[in-house]
């Protein structure tokens, strides 16, 4: 058993990279559950039992990538492309508002017809309408004075999953137009700007091992993004991956509950891809120290077209099913929905 590990990282909040690679290659079902038990306990200490929810409106499926898990990706010939208007975007955002959400995730492909300025008027526009609520934007890279610009326009946070700290690793996932460092600088650029910023990784993403998940967690121990998005990889079936196997739902929680113990103030999304995995996951990930769940807000007509990965859950539910819905889960685990913006609190700079 490594509780001692995980005693050594709930003291110090950090630890060495062989230790971080011990841990992830050689737990047992009682450390993730020890890990469980302390990681909901520190959540339960900093939000109560109280999950923040996030409405999602996935507004443009056209990226001009081409990463190789992604089923969105720019040589999918099979994908019927889409893309929402700025008065669409509008009216998921004040749907989600009745529906109690004080919080909007735009997020899409590397779409280019979204100029900043396309973007940043849609921020505006919803911050004029909605100004109880965060804009959270969760659409790829861009150059510095780029984000500079939506945060001006009045954009909160920003999500941009950093895939892996390991460049080698980096170049088997993506194509050779995109740069590892360039994600660096993002991340970078986005938490210096005063974003709240997301970084995270897929678990058990092809050619992974024990190695990359280490220098994940050393990275996130010292990045401190103020957001994590853990998710098990899923391969889809228009992707050079789709023979892969899927991403260990076990390793996933575990990965949450470090996550939770080693940043006890970071908001830590139950993701879509574990419920996918899974019909308890996000259960289960809340149980394991997440706090925040993002139901989908897009319009019904275009869900299912927005696949990164095969078999997404909720794509046919009206949202305001989908936040009954979530009401009911958590409330069968001792939570509560929490209706408000739900910002991180603390004070990672």
């Amino acid at each position: 058993m490594n509780k001692d590990l995980i005693d050594k990282l709930n003291a110090q909040k950090q630890l060495s990279l062989t230790e971080w690679e011990r841990l992830i290659s050689d737990f047992s079902d009682t450390d993730r559950k020890y890990a469980a038990d302390m990681a909901r306990e520190i959540s339960q200490s900093v939000f109560g039992k109280k999950i923040f929810i996030r409405g999602i409106v996935e507004f443009s499926n056209i990226c001009r990538n081409d990463c190789l898990y992604c089923g969105i990706r720019r040589s999918n010939a099979e994908l019927s492309r889409y893309r929402l208007t700025k008065e669409e975007i509008i009216s998921c955002c004040k749907g989600g508002h009745e529906y109690g959400f004080r919080t909007f995730v735009l997020q899409s492909g590397e779409d280019a017809w979204f100029t900043v300025d396309r973007t940043a008027d849609i921020v505006r526009e919803i911050k004029k309408l909605f100004p109880d609520c965060a804009v959270t934007l969760s659409m790829g890279e861009m150059e510095r004075e780029d984000y500079a610009r939506l945060k001006a326009a009045g954009a909160d946070r920003y999500l941009l999953r950093h895939e892996t700290a390991d460049k080698t690793h980096y170049e088997k996932l993506h194509p050779s137009s995109m740069s590892w460092e360039h994600r660096m600088k993002c991340l970078r650029d986005l938490k210096d700007l005063g974003f709240q910023t997301g970084a995270g990784m897929m678990i058990g993403s092809p050619y992974q091992t024990a190695e990359c998940l280490a220098e994940d967690m050393q990275f996130l121990s010292e990045f401190r993004p103020h957001m994590i998005g853990l998710g098990p990889f899923i391969p889809h079936k228009d992707t050079p991956f789709r023979d892969m196997p899927s991403g260990s739902y076990e390793l996933t929680l575990f990965l949450l509950s470090l996550c939770r113990i080693m940043l006890p103030e970071v908001l830590l999304p139950a993701t879509t891809a574990l419920g996918t995995i899974n019909p308890k996951g996000r259960e289960e990930g809340v149980l394991a120290g997440a706090n925040v769940i993002m139901p989908n807000l897009s319009p019904l007509a275009v869900r299912k077209k927005y696949m990164l990965y095969d078999n997404k859950i909720c794509t046919g539910d009206e949202s305001a099913q989908c936040r009954n819905c979530l009401e009911m889960r958590m409330r069968s685990i001792g939570y509560e929905i929490s209706v408000s913006r739900g910002d991180f609190g603390g004070t990672y700079k």
